[in-house]
């Protein structure tokens, strides 16, 4: 699905910010973008999604070149931004998740918001919560049918339930062969999903594996590691309210 090579990016030569990045990524699986604040990963989402063009290096999405061939990268990729108000184009739930759609899916836009449990369709926008808006953004771009999502830190301000909501579908993404990268800070509701990590750091790319390899380097590349791991009980079920619990560590 993905393919990497020696990518860089810049603005102006004498300012690089991506520099030597290189993974694949198979069809289907989930990719954890971890790093710091400044590291890249927004830039890097923003390349895999056709918005920007290497300025070197090779980068193939969904078998397409993403520097000769970027508009077709862009039907094929799906980019959820951070902060949803830049992606919110409509003035109610309905008009803004039906916006472009052809009319006989309108059915299918309401079901998948009210499965994301959004207010009815004539809800303004702007009275929506934090939470409700991006998961408006989530449904608007998982409409198009994409072959490759990108979600910019989409837990983020989100209460239980919502990360809870969000998760699952996430799997069920996974279940029907969609390939998903996620950027986070927090690591916790995504380590028991992501089949692989890859760690950004200062514009490069300092570790890619599976959790098993790169969750030992974490802390030394200033990213915290889950709780789980930190307490040496490995990777264990973020929201599996039937899992017994672990043993308590004294604080003394």
């Amino acid at each position: 699905m993905i393919s990497a090579a020696s990518v860089h990016f810049a603005y102006a030569p004498s300012a690089p910010i991506l520099r030597d990045i290189a993974f694949t990524l198979d069809k289907g699986r989930i990719l954890g973008l971890v790093g710091p604040n400044g590291a890249g990963k927004s830039t890097l989402l923003a390349l895999l999604a056709g918005l920007l063009p290497p300025s070197s290096g090779t980068l193939r999405v969904a078998g397409k070149d993403a520097l000769q061939d970027g508009e077709t990268v862009r039907r094929k990729a799906a980019l959820v931004l951070q902060e949803a108000d830049l992606s919110i184009i409509g003035t109610t739930i309905d008009e803004d998740i039906c916006l472009g759609l052809a009319p006989e899916r309108r059915g299918e836009a309401l079901d998948l918001a009210a499965r994301l449990h959004l207010p009815g369709p004539d809800t303004p926008v702007h009275t929506l919560s934090h939470g409700q808006k991006r998961k408006l953004c989530l449904a608007t771009a998982l409409l198009p049918r994409p072959e490759l999502l990108l979600l910019d830190e989409p837990f983020a301000g989100l209460d239980y339930p919502g990360i809870r909501e969000i998760r699952t579908m996430l799997q069920a993404n996974r279940d029907s062969g969609l390939t998903q990268i996620i950027a986070c800070h927090d690591l916790e509701p995504l380590a028991d999903l992501a089949d692989l990590w890859l760690v950004l750091s200062g514009g490069r790319q300092t570790a890619f594996g599976p959790a098993r390899e790169v969750f030992p380097l974490l802390e030394s590349l200033d990213v915290r590691p889950p709780c789980s791991w930190r307490a040496g009980l490995g990777i264990l079920p973020w929201d599996d309210r039937h899992a017994p619990s672990p043993a308590p560590t004294p604080l003394t």
